[in-house]
């Protein structure tokens, strides 16, 4: 496919603004992540979870990069698939770890091939430790911010970036943390999605701080992440290796839920996970958040039953459908598994 005709399939796709601002009057949009599975078996579990939420009608879904770009076929094959065969509206991943600026633009292009306009730009993590020294490839970029402005220079993409309600871990404190957000924000960024958080007060002063530092880019959607909790262990995992922990309170929750055995109370856990994911799901529609983001790990039921928790599943609006109209890989029957235990969630 040559520049142009990318550029003139991907100019025609809804952004993830037009699906944010096409929101019924006093409705709020919700969003859904996923992760290239590893395997086939992995893969037909996302592809159940895929047709589960494809009628639940979220405004957008998302799909993670591996790092150091350890499933980059597969992520642009599964993403690209979302955008061919239902009718969702994907986001891609990019992170500059351990890729080339021309690996990057291949990257681009092979997205642009595939329909998709809507890109989610990291810096990323570096592969085996997250909390690791950061390299720049030596033909890279050194920042999200340089991505960001690679991105918009190669066509007309809709480029979201992350954004970190307690601070991003690497930040030596919250006025670095805000200035780096705003630069991406200058840098073309339309967006932002946080990093999963668990109390609503650090993403409410990140909005804050935002608008005070730069008026303009504070009036872009700051787009809060929320995973319900199905696993203690798990989720303190998670948490440790995106340099954060959880809050005393929730903690205590999810403690008192697992009881005392080495065996934690799964059943009880996800119950009171459910609940604190319902309690911040409401704090932040009172607080006007833009639409919520859910963590799904591939597994739809969780979070099926936040949304439902929220009333937020609604038809999707005339004229801003998905852009594909086909059929979800894996055929119309298949049962919905329970979850798994909690992987580690991709640390933006």
């Amino acid at each position: 496919m040559t520049d142009e005709s990318s550029r003139a399939r991907v100019s025609r796709t809804p952004s993830v603004i037009d699906r944010l601002n096409s929101a019924a009057h006093g409705s709020v949009p919700f969003s859904v992540e996923f992760s290239p599975p590893r395997d086939e078996a992995a893969e037909d579990r996302l592809w159940r979870a895929v047709r589960t939420f494809e009628q639940m009608h979220p405004a957008f879904v998302s799909m993670t990069y591996g790092a150091g770009g350890s499933t980059r076929d597969r992520t642009v094959r599964v993403t690209g698939e979302l955008a061919e065969v239902t009718n969702l509206l994907p986001v891609a991943h990019l992170t500059a770890v351990g890729h080339s600026r021309t690996e990057l633009r291949a990257m681009v292009g092979a997205y642009a091939d595939r329909g998709i306009s809507n890109i989610l730009v990291l810096r990323g993590d570096p592969p085996g430790d997250p909390l690791g020294p950061w390299e720049k490839h030596p033909d890279g970029v050194e920042y999200a911010e340089e991505l960001v402005r690679l991105v918009c220079e190669l066509g007309d993409f809709h480029v979201g970036v992350a954004s970190f309600p307690e601070g991003h871990h690497r930040a030596p404190d919250l006025d670095h943390d805000t200035r780096h957000l705003v630069a991406k924000l200058r840098a073309g960024a339309e967006y932002s999605i946080t990093q999963m958080f668990f109390d609503v007060e650090d993403y409410l002063r990140l909005r804050d701080r935002v608008a005070a530092f730069d008026p303009e880019q504070g009036a872009k959607p700051i787009i809060p992440e929320i995973m319900p909790i199905t696993s203690l262990r798990s989720v303190k995992r998670a948490m440790e290796l995106s340099g954060s922990a959880l809050p005393a309170s929730v903690e205590e929750r999810l403690s008192a839920a697992a009881g005392s055995d080495p065996d934690e109370n799964r059943a009880a856990v996800r119950a009171v996970g459910i609940e604190i994911a319902t309690e911040m799901g409401e704090r932040l529609i009172a607080e006007g958040a833009p639409g919520l983001h859910f963590i799904t790990l591939n597994f739809a039921k969780a979070t099926s039953e936040v949304v439902g928790n929220l009333g937020l599943a609604r038809p999707v609006p005339e004229g801003t459908g998905g852009i594909g109209t086909g059929s979800v890989p894996g055929g119309q029957n298949a049962r919905l598994p329970h979850e798994s235990a909690l992987a580690a969630s991709p640390v933006r």
